[in-house]
């Protein structure tokens, strides 16, 4: 059963970007299914390097447009962006040390972050992407 499904509610209007969250949505939700399934540490570690790798581009791509388009709210996002990145990359350490393991918490706070900042904080700059002919 998928952790989180895709709808039109999480559209940012940027074909590129709406493309890119519904490969992290992809990405949880086959993280949260092998966790479900019992897979093993290894099994569940290259998921989320995979994730964790994803993610990093994808906040490097919307980085990119705000840069090229001067988007004002820029250093907020991208502040965002950073701290999300560090507490996954701190919990991929403690997974991968073995201090951690992942749960339905862990999993839940993946779920509920990417979907208050898409609805939240990325739905803020459709308008300004789409000023600038971004779609």
């Amino acid at each position: 059963m998928a952790l989180i499904t895709w709808t039109n509610a999480f559209s940012v209007g940027v074909q590129e970007i709406d493309m890119q969250h519904q490969e992290l949505i992809r990405l949880i939700n086959e993280l949260h299914d092998a966790m479900r399934a019992g897979k093993g540490g290894s099994t569940l570690g290259g998921i989320l390097k995979r994730l964790i790798d994803y993610t990093v581009n994808h906040f490097g791509f919307e980085e990119r447009l705000f840069a090229k388009t001067a988007y004002p709210e820029s250093a907020v996002h991208i502040a965002k962006h950073a701290s999300l990145t560090r507490e996954v990359q701190a919990l991929a350490l403690k997974y991968e040390s073995g201090q951690s393991v992942l749960t339905i918490d862990v999993m839940e706070f993946l779920r509920a972050w990417l979907t208050d900042h898409i609805k939240g904080a990325d739905k803020r700059y459709t308008a300004h992407f789409h000023s600038k002919g971004i779609r």
